[in-house]
């Protein structure tokens, strides 16, 4: 006979993502402890992505809720900022040096460290993966684990990213297909084995874009280059034997099929990749997605308003999200409702302006048109800021 005893926690968050660690740690500011769930085995158990622009009015904002700007200003990429848009011929169209901005890059990784050191060791729980969640009679929120573990929460907040299996119990809206597919590379130690194409991306991101496709990317703080191959193709190109990416030197042929005529600069982006090549196929939920109040449950981060990353609000969004919920959780300890429905009311509409802007980016980039079209809006961005 099983002498398990149900665990219970007042306040769960499942996944310890940027936006799920940015709520625990301004809700344990604030007096608050919050249990969070993982599916990853360990803090170190993949890669956390690239860099990031951090924007003042949402990732920064949070990170000052918190109290953890000074230890953001720490791992600042130094010229990040920069930006640099060319053509197929590896045309320069517009190039900016980011002095002045005000959106400094810095490493996922690196801010997901100072979120996690900001905690009580014993807050996550990793290798916690979530199979089903649903709501008992008496209110409470049951999570069910891989490992047939399960525990109660009185609230509930899905930070769990795209496929979140906590937005079942607020929605039935899943993310859709956006048309365009990224392959992921990488080029280490660029300026010394890789100078020509370290020379090309330049110091900080890189746009390079003509008929309907392109190759966007960065420099990371240790000196590789961080690459996305962008291609408009079907949503099942990466596993319907289109392309085979578990042969990576085969697959680099197949890719840069798509890129004849292009700068040979350009093209040795795909050719001289370290590593495995990787399929980052681009989904978005709907740009207005908000679902009716539903109690001692909420989502936050792509859970809530996953959209392509041509806005750069991502990670930021995620933050802020958790910054606002765990302030408002705080200001009304005693009625988790009323701070649940300030949050979401302030959350849906900050959502869909950043999504609908996400959504026509896209298209912008990947138009006929392109790449001037991303130089008029990136024109017409700074006439705006002037």
């Amino acid at each position: 006979m099983s002498t398990h005893r149900l665990q219970h926690h007042p306040i769960a968050v499942i996944g310890a993502g940027l936006g799920g660690l940015t709520l625990a740690r301004v809700l344990h500011v604030n007096g608050i402890e919050a249990a969070v769930f993982d599916l990853d085995a360990s803090p170190t158990a993949r890669t956390q992505g690239g860099m990031l622009d951090m924007h003042e009015e949402s990732g920064q904002a949070a990170l000052r809720t918190g109290g953890l700007y000074e230890e953001f200003r720490a791992i600042i990429h130094d010229g990040g900022e920069a930006m640099r848009i060319l053509d197929k011929n590896a045309t320069l169209r517009m190039e900016d040096d980011g002095a002045g901005g005000k959106r400094p890059e810095v490493s996922r990784g690196a801010l997901r460290d100072i979120l996690l050191g900001s905690l009580p060791e014993s807050t996550v729980r990793w290798g916690a993966k979530v199979t089903g969640v649903r709501t008992l009679a008496d209110g409470r929120h049951e999570v069910t684990l891989a490992d047939g573990e399960t525990f109660t929460a009185d609230v509930l907040i899905g930070a769990d990213g795209a496929w979140s299996k906590v937005r079942p119990l607020v929605s039935d809206a899943t993310p859709g297909y956006c048309g365009v597919s990224f392959v992921e590379t990488h080029l280490r130690d660029a300026d010394t084995r890789h100078p020509e194409s370290a020379a090309v991306v330049g110091g900080g991101m890189l746009f390079a874009l003509g008929e309907e496709k392109g190759f966007l990317g960065h420099r990371d703080g240790d000196g590789s280059l961080h690459i996305y191959v962008a291609l408009r193709v079907p949503a099942d190109w990466a596993t319907s034997g289109a392309i085979d990416l578990g042969d990576t030197e085969a697959a680099k042929a197949r890719l840069l099929d798509h890129f004849d005529g292009w700068d040979e600069r350009l093209r040795r982006l795909i050719a001289d990749a370290d590593g495995a090549l990787v399929a980052r196929p681009i989904h978005a939920l709907p740009v207005d997605h908000r679902w009716e109040r539903t109690p001692g449950v909420t989502l936050l981060g792509d859970a809530a308003h996953l959209m392509s990353p041509f806005a750069g609000e991502g990670a930021n969004l995620a933050m802020l999200d958790g910054a606002e919920l765990a302030t408002a959780i705080a200001a009304h300890p005693d009625d988790v409702e009323k701070a649940l429905t300030a949050y979401e009311e302030a959350l849906f509409p900050r959502a869909e302006e950043a999504a609908i802007a996400s959504a026509a980016n896209l298209d912008i980039c990947f138009s006929p048109s392109a790449p001037q079209s991303l130089v008029d809006l990136m024109a017409a961005y700074g006439a705006e800021s002037e």
